[in-house]
């Protein structure tokens, strides 16, 4: 016999009057496990500030958080602090041997940036360039920073002290950075801890025992600790064994990393102190972590995770097949799936884009299809002033098209619509996609951009403005009542009765979004819905439809996809504005 066929007929009025008034994810809470879930994001190098490169990570990641609290999964959301590493150095070196300056007087000069209204990690961005272009010339100051690198790793000394003033005070700016874009974090574990209480030797000490990790005795990595992974190819850039101790004793980034995967997964046997770094408007904590005993009443439960998603661009694709590995074959009961890369590529410029921003064009970029950034030479686009211009531009906008509004409300607008253009521009890509970032493609109002979703849902909100009060309710009743009439339509509304199926469908697109880790297949629902209540709004005559049947069903149509379409931005950390 051939396959079997089964043709299942839905009820149109009855499957619509079961969601009338109904929470958009009503059934996601269901999903959720009682695992703990860590997402790792953003992770800046706190010696300058954050550029668009980081925002996109930080979407990416707070994106992905949003879609797993969503089905009701307890999210961690961690930002890693390199505050020990080699780019805090080069900025140390700048501020000690190019400004002349200690400690004292780096807190003078920031003081003095606050009261002249400057950033104090934009500073750092020029001064980090300065050092990168004298390190070309001046061989003595690269020696300089082994010496500053060394100081910083052996803490309690006043280098140290330099160090940790400079990358607290950018990781300060980066909180206020990050808060513009509705991203939040709930903890900061800092490398130093790391190294200072012996979280790496408490790894080190577990690889050993458990054979995994192996000692050369000769050839070009004699001397150093190696973790085989045999399955790897080798080629120039990467060994197939990766070297975890340097010969010299030196521990490697891949090292570190893999002791702190340790502990987010709650394997070390060992935990950090905690401290509050920075309290937000609402009262919500971000704590920090810290080797001196601390004992506040409110500390949360950190680490001890079930599976970690880590958001690291694709050059780290390598190392983090390490971390994975290395976690599986040191505590095999885990396994690959507790250690997750979300990789992604870059962001670089359009040439109108970086025209925008001031940069020089060369004839030789005119030629490119982009435009890269590089911080070591100065070449970016901090994520502020990135923020600052999208602001600006769409108040032009908002200026054009409501010129009677309070300068506060079109101020008010323009932020809300400026931010969701930006976080839907690096949402909407996938992952392995390098986004050219342009200013008048990511405002439009037309297309697939955040300014089309959110005009979508104001659009539908107009409506209602224009209803009488008690309209929606007893349009809500009746659809409820009268299904016999509402059947009757929606049999030879196809249009209708498919603008609704995809607004049922939400959940289903949000577990689809999680399973391929990929947040661009929400964005992609939204612009969809989005595109398809326009041509709905556009087709029918909702406030002047005379049929009773016909108007209570367009009515609650168009409140059930604005619902939707306002719960799914929501995830995107997308607010609507009042109007457009």
């Amino acid at each position: 016999a051939g396959a079997g066929y089964l043709n299942i007929f839905y009820d149109r009025a009855r499957v619509l009057a079961n969601h009338l008034g109904v929470n958009p994810l009503p059934e996601l809470n269901k999903e959720a496990s009682r695992e703990k879930i860590c997402v790792e994001h953003t992770s800046v190098n706190p010696n300058k500030s954050a550029h668009i490169g980081h925002v996109r990570n930080a979407v990416l990641g707070d994106t992905f958080a949003r879609l797993l609290r969503a089905i009701g999964q307890k999210v961690e959301v961690q930002n890693y602090i390199d505050n020990t590493g080699v780019q805090v150095a080069d900025t140390v070196v700048g501020f000690i041997y190019l400004e002349k300056m200690d400690l004292n007087s780096i807190i003078e000069l920031d003081n003095r940036l606050s009261r002249e209204g400057k950033a104090f990690d934009y500073y750092c961005w020029d001064l980090y360039a300065k050092v990168g272009q004298a390190y070309l010339n001046d061989e003595q100051l690269k020696e300089r920073r082994k010496e500053v690198l060394h100081a910083i790793e052996n803490g309690n000394n006043e280098i140290a002290d330099i160090a940790d003033y400079i990358a607290m005070r950018n990781v300060e700016c980066l909180l206020k950075t990050m808060e513009k874009l509705d991203i939040r974090y709930d903890l900061l574990p800092r490398e130093s801890e790391i190294l200072h209480m012996n979280f790496w030797q408490k790894a080190f000490e577990e690889m050993k025992n458990r054979n995994v990790i192996r000692y050369e005795t000769e050839g070009k990595r004699a001397g150093c600790w190696v973790m085989p992974l045999d399955s790897h190819e080798g080629n120039e850039e990467y060994d197939a064994d990766k070297i975890l101790v340097r010969s010299n004793g030196t521990v490697t980034y891949t090292g570190k990393d893999i002791a702190y995967q340790m502990w987010k997964l709650g394997l070390l046997g060992l935990d950090f102190n905690y401290k509050p770094f920075y309290v937000y408007e609402d009262g919500k904590k971000v704590w920090v972590t810290t080797s001196s005993p601390s004992s506040p009443d409110d500390i949360p439960s950190f680490g001890k995770s079930d599976v970690v998603y880590n958001v690291i661009d694709s050059r780290q694709s390598y190392t983090q097949e390490v971390v994975k590995r290395s976690i599986a074959a040191i505590f095999p009961e885990k396994g690959d799936e507790a250690s997750i890369h979300l990789s992604y590529e870059m962001v670089a410029l359009s040439l109108s884009a970086a025209e925008d921003l001031g940069f020089t064009i060369s004839d030789e970029d005119r030629n490119k299809p982009f435009i890269e950034m590089s911080g070591r030479k100065g070449l970016g686009v901090k994520a502020n002033d990135l923020i600052e211009l999208l602001e600006k531009k769409a108040l032009a906008e908002v200026e054009k098209r409501h010129p009677e509004e309070k300068e506060d409300e079109k101020k008010k607008i323009a932020r809300i619509i400026a931010i969701g253009a930006l976080r839907y521009f690096l949402s909407k890509y996938t992952r392995n996609t390098i986004v050219v970032f342009d200013f008048k493609e990511a405002l439009s109002f037309e297309g697939e951009t955040g300014a089309f979703c959110q005009y979508s849902v104001v659009r539908a909100n107009s409506i209602f403005k224009k209803l009488h009060e008690k309209e929606l309710e007893q349009s809500s009743r009746f659809v409820k009542e009268e299904t016999e009439k509402i059947r009757e339509i929606l049999q030879h509304e196809n249009e209708i009765w498919a603008l609704l199926i995809q607004c049922f469908l939400l959940p289903e697109v949000i577990s689809d979004a999680i399973k391929a880790k990929e947040p661009a297949v929400l964005a992609k629902y939204c612009f969809n819905l989005a595109k398809a209540f326009n041509l709905f709004y556009h087709t029918h005559r909702i406030i002047a439809e005379e049929n009773q049947a016909r108007k209570s069903l367009l009515i609650v149509t168009a409140d059930i996809v604005r619902r939707t379409l306002t719960s799914a931005l929501d995830i995107l950390g997308i607010k609507v504005p009042d109007k457009m």
